[in-house]
């Protein structure tokens, strides 16, 4: 039975696609959480329903693997309904493959922003606004991989994607809300932005410096990247303990919970590692479980007891939804996600890692040699949002 939920676990693919159209929505930061929770619970009532009426025409182990529903009705001398859920299969096959093909071509035009991937990937068709190469070759290639491989096949590999992009998802969550970075890469073509940012913190006549910017003047722009970054040189006159013990407290705490998040992921990796190796010794096997159950447990009290870092609250662009039932829900989430990626075939993950080397491959030569990051210009992360409205405002 989970082996079969791990496999059929690409039926929720879609939901996600919906958050690669964040560029062609008005309120992505509303209308996207709503938009995917609203299709989740319609299409999970839906699917739950469904099965209920087959498993109540027919027993699950004397179904049609090739075509359960129709020939549930079949078998109860309901024919015409067979044709009738034949034709609506047909006719949504072709939406579901539409929708397949929407998130893909966004995702490569995003990478090719980012120089992950070459150019031709970002190109956007003037009239469409639609990035058509990228759509024309990811069909090509879903088309080539659905001729030569079969649909089990196809099932075991993107349920794998799929639970591998959801369980990275819920560990990112543990990370921003515990220990957020405390710079953020930025292109160099908001330097002026960042500049003036940087001005605004230095001019003690006409703005209230922060307690942690230096007064220094700004010479060059490496200058006010040292400014925001509190590094520049100064003389403390008053030097305040309370604030460097705040400070110390700060930063071990930050350590405490990384390391924390780490040994829960490995907790959770032993526990259901244990749990699913069947031929395993008994006693070897409970104790591996209860290890990794011990550390899955202490890891969320300790997550639970310690204080959310501060810094959540000025990552990136504030507002829109925010991830309730912290730790609960990403730790939940880590563990029933890697449970289902276990009891996936040994074959799934042999054709997912090739797929996987590919991907490191075009990393390795030409990914890493022309990422943007590469002049990047790191910032504090506290400063991001009001960079990003200067650069704003500065536009014509």
């Amino acid at each position: 039975m989970l082996a079969g939920s791990a496999t059929v676990f690409f039926a929720y693919i879609g939901f996600d696609s919906v958050a690669s159209t964040a560029e062609e929505v008005k309120h992505p930061q509303r209308d996207l959480p709503l938009g995917i929770g609203a299709a989740l619970s319609i299409c999970c009532t839906l699917y739950m329903l469904v099965s209920i009426v087959i498993v109540g025409l027919v027993p699950y182990y004397a179904m049609d693997p090739d075509t359960p529903i129709s020939s549930a009705f079949a078998s109860h001398g309901m024919q015409w309904a067979a044709y009738i859920i034949t034709t609506g299969a047909t006719t949504a096959l072709c939406s579901t493959l539409m929708g397949s093909m929407l998130p893909q071509p966004r995702i490569l035009m995003a990478m090719a922003r980012d120089g992950l991937l070459p150019s031709f990937f970002s190109d956007v068709n003037k009239h469409t606004q639609v990035p058509v190469k990228s759509t024309i070759l990811t069909g090509i290639v879903a088309a080539i991989l659905a001729f030569f491989m079969d649909v089990e096949q196809l099932a075991g590999m993107v349920s794998v994607g799929t639970l591998l992009a959801f369980t990275m998802v819920a560990i990112s969550v543990l990370i921003l809300r515990y220990v957020p970075p405390d710079e953020v890469p930025l292109p160099s073509s908001l330097q002026e932005s960042i500049d003036t940012v940087s001005l605004r913190y230095n001019s003690g006549s006409s703005h209230e410096i922060e307690e942690e910017t230096p007064k220094d003047h700004i010479g060059s722009s490496k200058e006010s990247i040292q400014l925001l970054l509190g590094k520049a040189d100064k003389p403390i006159a008053h030097p305040l303990i309370p604030k460097q013990a705040a400070w110390i407290l700060n930063k071990n705490r930050r350590k405490i919970a990384g390391w924390t998040i780490m040994f829960t992921c490995v907790g959770v990796l032993l526990l259901t590692s244990s749990a699913s190796s069947v031929g395993l010794p008994s006693f070897f096997r409970f104790i591996v479980c209860g290890l990794g159950g011990v550390l899955l447990l202490s890891g969320f009290v300790v997550l639970t007891c310690i204080d959310q870092d501060d810094a959540r609250h000025s990552f990136g662009h504030t507002g829109g939804f925010i991830c309730p039932f912290i730790p609960l829900l990403p730790i939940t989430c880590i563990l029933i996600n890697v449970y289902l990626l276990i009891n996936l075939g040994a074959s799934t993950w042999i054709r997912v890692s090739i797929w996987l080397s590919i991907g490191v491959l075009v990393y390795a030569f030409y990914g890493r040699t022309h990422s943007s990051l590469r002049d990047a210009v790191y910032v504090p992360s506290a400063h991001v949002e009001e960079i990003y409205r200067s650069s704003e405002n500065s536009l014509p």
